[in-house]
C-alpha cells in the first residue's frame, strides 16, 4: 500500500509537471541542443543514438504517467456520476458502477436507453416536449 501512495504522488506530481510550458520548452531546447552539437560530432550513428534512446526512454515512462492519470480521472467521474445519480430523485440506481458490468449487461442498458432516446426524438418531431422521466 505504501508503494502505491509514493507511486500515485510522483505520478500526479510529474504528470502535472510535464504539462506545463516549461516542460514543453525545456523539451525543445535539448532537442535544439542536440541539432546544435550534430557538426561537433559529425552526425554521427552515436550523436543519432542520443536523441533516440533519450526520447524512447521518456516516451515509455510517459505512458504510465498518462495512464496512471487518466485511470484516477475516470475513477473520480465514475464516483461523481455515481453520487449524481444517487441524490437525483428519479434516477435509476441500477445505474450505479456500470462500468464494473460485463458487456453484455452494459449492452442490455445501452439498448434501453438508445430505445428511449429514439422515442424522444419521434416525440419531439411531433412537437412533445423533451422532459421528465419515460416512467411518468
Amino acid at each position: 500500500m505504501r508503494n502505491n501512495v509514493w507511486y500515485s504522488r510522483l505520478a500526479r506530481t510529474a504528470a502535472h509537471q510535464c504539462g506545463r510550458p516549461r516542460a514543453f520548452t525545456i523539451a525543445v531546447l535539448v532537442i535544439l541542443a542536440w541539432i546544435v552539437t550534430g557538426p561537433l560530432f559529425g552526425f554521427s550513428d552515436t550523436w543519432q543514438l542520443v536523441i533516440n534512446t533519450g526520447t524512447t526512454i521518456v516516451t515509455f515512462l510517459m505512458v504510465f504517467l498518462i495512464q496512471n492519470t487518466q485511470n484516477r480521472d475516470t475513477e473520480a467521474i465514475q464516483v461523481k456520476l455515481d453520487e449524481l445519480i444517487r441524490a437525483t430523485k428519479g434516477a435509476h440506481n441500477a445505474l450505479l458502477d456500470l462500468e464494473e458490468l460485463e458487456e453484455e449487461s452494459l449492452d442490455g442498458f445501452r439498448l434501453r436507453y438508445q430505445a428511449l432516446a429514439r422515442m424522444a426524438r419521434a416525440e419531439l418531431g411531433e412537437g412533445v416536449d423533451d422532459t421528465g422521466t419515460p416512467e411518468a
